[in-house]
């Protein structure tokens, strides 16, 4: 290879969260009960007396969940922009009503915004631009975006960290996780599952996303890129670094509209398909030639521009696979493309990363298990999009690893759910070292699984009757460049 490949990627620092305190925790606890309890306590109730009727269906409690997240604000809107794109592992029903926490949090009083940016810059609002609208752009859960004009006439999005949100996302991720132990008991399998696994990877992405220096140096990074491949149809806003800081990042503004509403680029006259052809193009390029691709491409990040390119916006997350993570995500390719010995790799590396543990979990031999990582692996490569179901996958790993424990998957007791429950979680952080935080190959592969989770939507919408790896000579040839630098590949 080049190098290591996080040598190519942006530095990034996490911003350490704050300790909540026990009044600051008591106060937060009594905010989510009000959003919570008067919306899903009844449906809760309901199904403890109906628990043998099985799971509760999506329809009855997508609508109340999501007027709770909404209410909650915080890290629940965040959490709830996961749901929202992800309708292989949480369900249509359930993605469709959370689509408004894309864009959706508390307006945060101009005041406090220009106090925020003047103190940040060091001078008045009128010194460096032109005009700011007061009215914002986007309210996100972790910013707010407001439309201005520097002093040259350049058109830029100005981006402000919600005032107190390293207090509140530290607060919020202590109260989730038995929070949603007791929800999630009552919502049935699917959401069980999927809700435990994402929430590990949320609080380091969070800590990231909290100093906004990170996401100007992806930027720039991003942009170079992005030239060096030819790439012509994605666009990465220009970042005035002598305008930003920690909480504030002043870019180029991109106009668009989301990627995935279909009415306007039809009444635009705009094809999405080539766009997001060249998206997962450029996803695979980024990451098999240097290790390192947009962490969180959600659908609130992806714009169909009005000059017919895709503009990748809200560069927060960055994934960064360390050498191992690398190694295993090509050789993966290799093996979904036709080299037969590399599922060995693939399940070597697992085993390395994981554990035997891992073989334990799922009650299997280490050809069982390559065999195994093979029939999950292949379908949700080679399928056409129409066809995948990034949830069969999860639920296949989950059955499993209950039946290997003796535990019936459909039983709907409180016993049963909590065993379940804990071997997701057992499973999910058999690599993590300590304090609940992922390693380098955990976290690499937590934000690939979730790009595949979200290019799994676009391409239903857009491309059912393509793969994602449909595009063979384009992929051979990536990983041949990368073979050719490979040592363990050279004479």
């Amino acid at each position: 290879m080049n190098s290591a490949p996080t040598e190519g990627a942006p530095r990034y620092y996490g911003r350490p969260l704050p300790t909540p305190t026990r009044i600051e925790l008591a106060r937060r606890g009594a905010q989510i009960a009000r959003a919570f309890v008067p919306r899903v306590g009844p449906i809760a109730l309901r199904q403890i007396r109906n628990a043998s009727k099985g799971p509760l269906d999506a329809g009855l409690f997508a609508k109340p969940l999501r007027e709770a997240f909404e209410q909650a604000g915080g890290t629940f809107v965040k959490f709830g922009q996961i749901i929202a794109s992800s309708p292989g592992l949480f369900g249509e029903e359930l993605a469709n009503e959370f689509r408004s926490c894309l864009d959706t949090g508390p307006m945060v009083p101009f005041e406090q915004v220009k106090a925020c940016v003047e103190e940040e810059l060091g001078r008045d609002l009128d010194e460096v631009f032109a005009t700011f609208e007061t009215t914002p752009i986007g309210r996100a859960s972790i910013a707010v975006v407001h439309r201005a004009t520097l002093l040259d006439g350049s058109v830029v999005a100005v981006k402000v960290l919600r005032p107190g949100i390293d207090h509140l996302v530290a607060t919020d991720l202590d109260l989730m996780q038995p929070m949603f132990d007791v929800l999630v008991k009552q919502t049935g399998a699917q959401i069980a599952g999927a809700t435990l696994q994402q929430l590990d990877g949320l609080r380091i992405q969070i800590g990231e996303e909290l100093d906004l220096r990170n996401e100007a140096r992806a930027l720039a990074h991003f942009r170079r890129l992005i030239e060096d491949s030819d790439l012509k149809l994605l666009a990465v806003p220009l970042p005035y670094p002598e305008f930003s800081g920690r909480n504030v990042l002043v870019m180029e503004f991109l106009d668009g509209i989301p990627i995935d509403d279909i009415g306007q680029a039809e009444e635009l006259g705009l094809d999405p398909a080539p766009l997001i052809d060249q998206l997962i193009r450029g996803f695979f390029t980024m990451t098999v030639r240097w290790g390192t691709f947009h962490g969180d491409a959600h659908a609130g990040n992806l714009l169909i521009l009005r000059d017919g390119r895709i503009g990748v916006i809200d560069w927060g997350i960055v994934g960064r696979l360390d050498e191992a993570t690398h190694r295993f995500f090509t050789r993966m390719l290799s093996a979904v493309l036709g080299d037969e010995t590399a599922w060995r790799d693939v399940t070597d590396y697992i085993i390395n990363n994981y554990g035997t543990a891992i073989r334990e979990a799922m009650g299997m031999d280490d050809e069982q298990l390559s065999q195994f990582m093979r029939m999950m692996i292949e379908p949700i490569l080679l399928k056409p999009f129409g066809e995948v179901s990034f949830a069969e996958m999860m639920n296949m790993t989950q059955v499993q690893v209950a039946q290997a424990n003796g535990v019936q998957w459909q039983h709907q007791s409180w016993r049963d759910l909590l065993k379940r429950i804990r071997m997701q979680r057992k499973l999910h952080r058999m690599a993590v070292a300590g304090g609940g935080l992922m390693t380098d190959f955990d976290r690499g592969n937590f934000l690939l699984g979730k790009q595949l989770m979200y290019f799994e939507r676009y391409g239903r919408l857009y491309l059912a009757d393509r793969a994602i790896l449909s595009d063979r000579p384009f992929l051979e040839q990536l990983l041949a460049e990368d073979n050719r630098q490979d040592p363990e590949n050279q004479s």
